[in-house]
């Protein structure tokens, strides 16, 4: 009898393993067509700039929606109404180039609502749901809204793109090279990420890097791009660990469930979250942008 329920099992593990592996194409490639449309929408909203601030506006509110989700399964939740408010007014701001003129005054304002709505709403966890909320529009608000600061540079069109190839080429050949040939654990924070799949990342974005020295208009130079490639890839990896470190806090496997394929807003984009900021930093380094603040449009 233990014979054949032990032949059984095996029956039924060998035939659950043969159905994840014909349905993992299909996964596959509803991954890789949802990731190609999101594409097309974000590089044709670079061309408008009041379209570009809608979409990142709208990724920046699907992000605090989740990191809402994880800091209430970790312990108090954030003030989410109050953290989507700050975060328009964020995205707002910068998109008149008002923000380095009010944003003290967004911060206090909204520590201040914050714990006073935590006060009068909640029975305990006042200081850490005001923490939170800061947390938040912090991580999400104001690291997204540097893609709208750097929209407004001159060439920012070029710019923009730019970024999206950079974050995009280290996304995909780290987790193509990862799959193939990943054999050494990146960190415990996320298993799947490999040590050959992070330098597989790194080494692709090294390529439209060195490429921007083919974009006349720019005056940029093939190592300069090398500089920014380089700061931005390893940013937008630092961007995909700490994400993963929320969601191990968190004990979830994806923050939303949003993008078919790709789990949820804060899943997508969280390597364009510090990407972004690097990138900024990097163009400063460079001497393409000769002051270090959000600048107008």
């Amino acid at each position: 009898m233990a014979t054949r329920a032990a032949s059984a099992a095996a029956r039924a593990a060998a035939k659950k393993a043969k159905e994840q592996q014909q349905k993992s194409p299909a996964v596959s490639a509803r991954r890789v067509v949802i990731g190609l449309l999101l594409a097309i929408v974000g590089l044709s909203a670079v061309a408008y700039p009041p379209a570009f601030t809608v979409m990142v506006l709208a990724v920046a509110t699907g992000c605090i929606y989740e990191f809402a989700g994880l800091s209430a399964r970790k312990g108090p939740a954030l003030e989410l109404p109050v953290a989507v408010a700050a975060i328009w007014a964020y995205v707002i701001l910068t998109h008149f180039g008002l923000i380095h003129r009010y944003e003290g005054i967004l911060l206090a304002a909204t520590v201040v609502v914050a714990l006073a709505t935590a006060t009068f709403t909640a029975r305990s966890g006042y200081f850490a749901r005001s923490g939170y909320t800061l947390l938040g529009v912090l991580y999400i608000g104001k690291l997204l809204t540097y893609f709208i600061a750097i929209r407004a540079l001159q060439n920012g069109v070029i710019w923009t793109v730019w970024i999206i190839f950079l974050v995009g080429f280290t996304d995909i050949f780290a987790m193509l090279v990862g799959t193939a040939v990943g054999k050494h654990q990146l960190t415990r924070l996320s298993p799947k990420k490999t040590v050959e799949g992070a330098i597989g990342g790194f080494v692709a974005a090294l390529v439209p890097g060195a490429a921007i020295a083919l974009v006349p208009t720019v005056h940029v130079a093939w190592w300069q791009g090398l500089i920014v490639a380089a700061i931005t890839s390893v940013a937008a990896q630092a961007g995909d660990l700490v994400e993963s470190a929320l969601k191990r806090d968190a004990k979830v496997k994806d923050a939303g469930s949003l993008i078919s394929g790709h789990g949820g807003v804060l899943d997508r984009f969280d390597s364009y979250i510090f990407g972004g900021i690097a990138f900024y930093f990097a163009l400063y380094l460079i001497g393409v942008i000769s002051e270090y603040r959000l600048v107008s449009s």
